[in-house]
């Protein structure tokens, strides 16, 4: 809450000595550390290695993705049987009721596991932590290399190994930060007001409320204490009649002011409901795994024993017959019956991987800096492995390397295309927003982009039209290209024609309560959720567009999924410090974004898996100025 300044003071500020030291290091490997990607496949023998010395390691990863392959790769290599287990939020919850249980009984030599295992493991002779691919931030190495040595005077070991050249850089600049003991907690931002509105209904249930007294306390805690009253009253409105558009639905309208002053619910049944639906953590549309044996494959095949949950989206990417994996197994999808995805065992030698909504760490804002500053001043490469030091060394002979403020700004040609690639290093969210906002004005520039790709460090658009010729003869300007002002109506007219704004919709509606996902008996799926709320968007951005739902969706996605706040805090920060270097050919800085593009291949197509390479190889050498360019 917020404290003011003539009131007593609530709480005093304590400051106590922290314990010991943690013992952290970054593998050196004797392997080539890969230009780009996310699994570190090249240190599993060193990792492996890392495990047998250890009593009890544990494995972290960022995504449960990751988590998968990194439990299967070790399985793979796991020549001494060592008893490692898997431990992700999308496993059964009885699986990972046994795997902490075996972990308190020291039982196992390593746990390969994502956020599930960052708090309360006090139990468990833990006695390293190996961090697989960079952390994304400060904290959260922190809070995970804490969790070894679970001991005030006893130092924490830990382990990071970098997945690809950049997170060598960042991986090294989170090291640093947790010996000087910084952090990199995100500035507090403003109360979400789906969450205002499930409050309200709250309130109600628990007893009828004035709306004043109500106002009072809600803006007393600090996300809200710049609430106005006027947004405030609207939302009130909202829990009593679901606004303009909606308010002829009876279904709609849950409290009501009566003659003393007071809101009170419409009926019991409310209570009931909201009960049901509370809270504000609304994950992605999930289907159980069952595994069925394989006499019953059939569209109504019941029962089998759950392994856990997966999303709906990637199912729908397979066929029957298809394998990915899951549960540290190698699984085949055989089809869906009501909320049922039903799969048999099977072996594979290229199984998906599920991607699971929301699981991906945005690069932290004191992170990204921090690595701009190392990337900036050649002196602090000398922490760096050999082979990132050559890397460095010559892009600054064939490009240079830009300065902390700077943003870089590269073009070149690439086989009959045009290539232009910019480092920010603010994080893939914030890529991702830049790179549509980018390719629109570069529409309307004609320089014919076709695409983008982005990465937590820089992005990769690519057309038809030699941008950097256009940028020297006056018909490209960068600073109009990163002009502020892409955050006003070239960001509002993507968004509403985007699919974001629907599915930020849907979650701010569940929220809210004005769709809710459980009954009495029943439960909506996932499908169910996403028709009903894509119905009531269409209605209220056609009839009410400045529905106080659409406001919150639009805040929310603009938080969220889009990380605008940093997009403009970059645009802010990097006018009239645009450098553009053309070149003739890709640029060593270039090549991790590159080999991004065109990266999803095409499962048993082994000639075009070889053409790719060959292409692959090319352009290294090519960047690197090795023999052959």
């Amino acid at each position: 809450m917020t404290q003011s300044p003539a009131a007593p003071r609530q709480a005093e500020l304590i400051t106590v000595e922290g314990g010991a030291k943690p013992d952290i290091a970054i593998l050196e490997s004797e392997e080539r550390v890969p230009w780009q990607g996310h699994t570190a496949r090249y240190a599993l023998p060193e990792v492996y290695a890392a495990i047998k010395a250890h009593k009890t390691t544990l494995l972290f990863v960022n995504t449960r993705s990751q988590a998968e392959l990194l439990f299967q790769e070790l399985w793979r290599i796991n020549d001494d049987t060592l008893p490692i287990a898997l431990h992700h939020g999308s496993l059964d919850v009885g699986q990972r009721r046994k795997v902490e249980a075996a972990m308190a009984r020291n039982e196992l030599r390593a746990v390969v596991a994502t956020s599930t295992l960052d708090l309360g493991i006090d139990w468990g002779d833990v006695d390293l932590v190996i961090h697989v691919g960079a952390p994304k931030g400060a904290s959260r190495l922190a809070q995970r290399i804490g969790r070894a040595n679970h001991r005030m005077d006893e130092p924490s070991k830990a382990i990071l190994v970098p997945a690809n050249r950049f997170e060598v850089m960042e991986c090294r600049a989170a090291l640093d930060a947790n010996y000087l003991g910084h952090q990199d907690t995100p500035p507090l931002r403003e109360g979400a007001l789906d969450v205002l509105a499930q409050h309200v209904l709250g309130m109600a249930v628990a007893a009828p409320f004035r709306a004043d007294d109500l106002y009072a306390e809600v803006t007393s805690a600090a996300p809200y204490a710049g609430l106005s009253r006027e947004t405030f009253d609207r939302i009130v409105e909202f829990v009593a009649t679901g606004g303009y558009a909606l308010k002829v639905y009876e279904r709609y309208a849950k409290i009501k002011l009566t003659e003393d002053g007071t809101w009170r619910l419409t009926h019991p049944r409310f209570a009931q409901q909201y009960r049901m639906n509370a809270g504000t953590i609304i994950e992605a549309p999930m289907l159980e795994i069952r595994l069925i044996g394989r006499r019953t494959r059939s569209a109504i095949a019941r029962g089998g024993r759950p392994l856990g949950k997966i999303e709906e989206a990637f199912l729908e990417t397979l066929s029957p017959g298809d394998t990915f994996l899951f549960a540290g197994e190698v699984l085949r999808f055989e089809g869906i019956h009501e909320t049922s995805c039903l799969v048999t065992k099977a072996t594979s030698e290229e199984p998906k991987v599920p991607y699971y909504g929301g699981s991906k760490f945005p690069l932290s804002t004191y992170l990204a800096k921090e690595v701009r500053a190392m990337l900036a001043d050649p002196a602090r490469w000398s922490v760096l492995p050999d082979q990132v030091r050559d890397w460095l060394a010559i892009q600054k002979l064939k490009s240079i390397i830009p300065g902390p403020n700077d943003l870089l700004v590269e073009t070149f040609p690439n086989g009959k295309l045009f290539h232009m690639v910019l480092y920010p290093f603010e994080g893939r969210l914030a890529h991702q927003t830049l790179g549509m906002l980018l390719t629109r004005r570069l529409e309307r520039a004609r320089a014919m982009p076709l695409g983008f790709v982005a990465t937590d460090y820089s992005i990769s658009i690519w057309g038809r039209r030699d941008m950097g010729a256009m940028i020297a003869d006056g018909s490209l300007s960068l600073d109009a290209l990163f002009d502020e002002d892409m955050l006003g109506d070239d960001l509002e007219s993507w968004m509403a024609d985007s699919w974001l704004l629907k599915r930020s919709f849907r979650q701010c509606a569940v929220i809210s309560g004005l769709i809710e996902k459980r009954h009495p008996g029943q439960e909506k799926t996932g499908r169910q959720v996403t028709v009903s709320s894509d119905l009531v968007y269409d209605v209220l951005r056609a009839h009410e567009p400045d529905h106080i739902l659409m406001q919150a969706t639009w805040a929310d996605a603009a938080t969220g999924l889009l990380d605008v706040s940093r997009v403009s805090d970059l645009l802010a920060r990097i006018k009239h410090h645009i450098v553009h270097i053309d070149l003739d050919q890709i640029s060593p800085l270039a090549v991790p974004v590159m080999l991004e593009i065109g990266r999803e291949s095409v499962v048993g197509e082994a000639r075009d898996a070889d053409l790719r390479e060959a292409s692959r190889e090319a352009m290294i050498a090519l960047a690197m100025g090795e023999p052959g360019d």
